[in-house]
């Protein structure tokens, strides 16, 4: 996520175009540590009340999300040293170098596919918050109830949706080139923040008969099961790996030790808003928190109006920044096909190319979004794939680079059971998350 709005797009991309070392401004510490917070905090903030009524509660939620913590500072610190050793700046670059072209290839197109499920992400929150900002106009200019509000097209927020993407979405992301990101890049963080100090100001301001009576934890078998359904949130909410190594290689002390210091205040930072969110949000509806927790106050709650508008404002700027990080991803083996069998690439062929895959990218995520029932099966998915990048490929290059590496032999075996341990970790959240969101997802369509 997320947040992508997940990602420091800027970085990304011109990383992707020079080598790391080449000349330039260098990020310092608190650079880093500002940029990674605006990549992990974004829309999976929505979900984290949710997640902690599933989880059994508040201590349930938050000790799934310490010992998830002890895994993504793992994986920040692995990819940091993996960047070290290959010299690569990217994500998939430095996958394919430690650990080869198969698992490289395999790594892109996970990337892809994270990036796209974002997307339907991205538009199903948009949707929701639309419903709701339609039925306030409603009220407000009818002066009338919302459900006396008569059924028409134009008045369905699906249809507001496709206007969207038609009018703002896709003249944003048909370009080349997004300039607007180095504007809007801080937009993510300023919503988030705002949603967290507007939840705690509710719950401290809402007259007590209306706030749950909510327990603070769950005892019992089942509590111990439903810990697992939080976990691919906490993956959603908590993904700035693919943004950490161009970071790292961005940054002007590179120095392993300093590298934790980074992740871990950026981790910590990071714990600290989505779990006053989910704690506030869980406390103040209890069993009755909605998906998106935006979704559980009324459509006349000003402070939460300015909520919805920021998250979808956020989302609208972000969604085409995710799209052409996807969409570059997909055009290069294009590109390099055409130049293989023509012998060059004209700028028709790469404009029409670009075009398509863009048109394609937001048609189909806007049909999945519009029949997907909310925001929390679409996240099950994402922190399904999320396992990727933040355990199973970490995992696979520390054991390939152990193999390599002139380190002692404990060193060696320590580390490289280490990796073997967050691989199998990842595998297991994958196969269990993807499969429960899956047929969900099947089951409600």
């Amino acid at each position: 996520m997320e947040e992508l709005a997940r990602e420091s797009i800027s970085m990304l991309a011109s990383a992707s175009a020079k080598p790391a070392l080449d000349a330039g401004p260098r990020l310092g510490s608190m650079g880093a540590i500002f940029i990674m917070l605006k990549s992990a905090l974004g829309a999976g903030l929505l979900n984290f009340p949710w997640a902690f009524e599933r989880a059994g509660g508040v201590r349930s939620a938050v000790t799934v999300e310490l010992i998830s913590l002890v895994f993504l500072i793992s994986g920040l610190i692995i990819l940091g040293y993996s960047s070290s050793i290959s010299g690569q700046c990217t994500y998939q670059a430095v996958v394919k170098e430690v650990c080869g072209p198969a698992i490289g290839q395999l790594c892109e197109i996970c990337f892809v596919f994270n990036l796209f499920m974002i997307s339907v992400a991205f538009l199903v929150i948009v949707d929701d918050q639309l419903e709701k900002l339609c039925d306030s106009l409603y009220e407000l200019v009818t002066g009338l109830p919302q459900s006396e509000m008569p059924y028409h097209f134009y008045t369905d927020q699906r249809f507001a949706l496709l206007l969207l993407c038609i009018v703002l979405i896709l003249p944003l992301s048909i370009s080349k080139e997004i300039s607007i990101q180095k504007y809007i890049s801080v937009l993510g963080t300023l919503a988030a923040t705002y949603l967290t100090v507007a939840i705690i100001i509710k719950y401290h301001t809402m007259p007590s008969v209306l706030v749950r009576n909510s327990p603070l934890y769950a005892s019992g078998i089942g509590s111990w099961a439903s810990m697992f359904s939080v976990i691919p949130t906490i993956c959603f909410g908590f993904q700035c790996h693919e943004a950490s190594v161009t970071i790292y290689s961005s940054m002007e002390n590179q120095r392993l030790s300093h590298w934790v210091f980074i992740s871990v205040v950026s981790m910590f930072f990071c714990l600290i808003i989505y779990s006053l969110t989910g704690v506030y949000g869980y406390l103040t509806f209890g069993k009755d928190v909605k998906a998106d927790i935006l979704m559980s106050y009324t459509g006349d709650d000003i402070l939460m109006l300015i909520a919805r508008l920021l998250f979808g404002i956020s989302i609208i700027t972000i969604y085409p920044i995710i799209l052409l990080l996807g969409r570059s991803v997909i055009q290069e083996p294009l590109l390099c096909w055409r130049r293989r069998s023509v012998g060059l690439v004209t700028v028709e062929y790469e404009s029409r190319s670009r075009y398509l895959l863009t048109v394609l990218w937001i048609a189909v995520t806007l049909l999945i979004a519009v029949f997907v029932p909310d925001i929390s099966k679409v996240i099950g998915v994402i922190g399904g794939i999320s396992a990727f990048f933040i355990f199973i490929f970490p995992g696979l290059c520390l054991m390939f680079a152990m193999q390599s590496e002139p380190v002692s032999c404990k060193t060696r075996v320590f580390l490289t059971g280490w990796g073997m341990v967050t691989l199998i970790c990842g595998a297991f959240i994958f196969g269990q998350s993807t499969t429960i969101a899956v047929m969900q997802l099947l089951g409600r369509i």
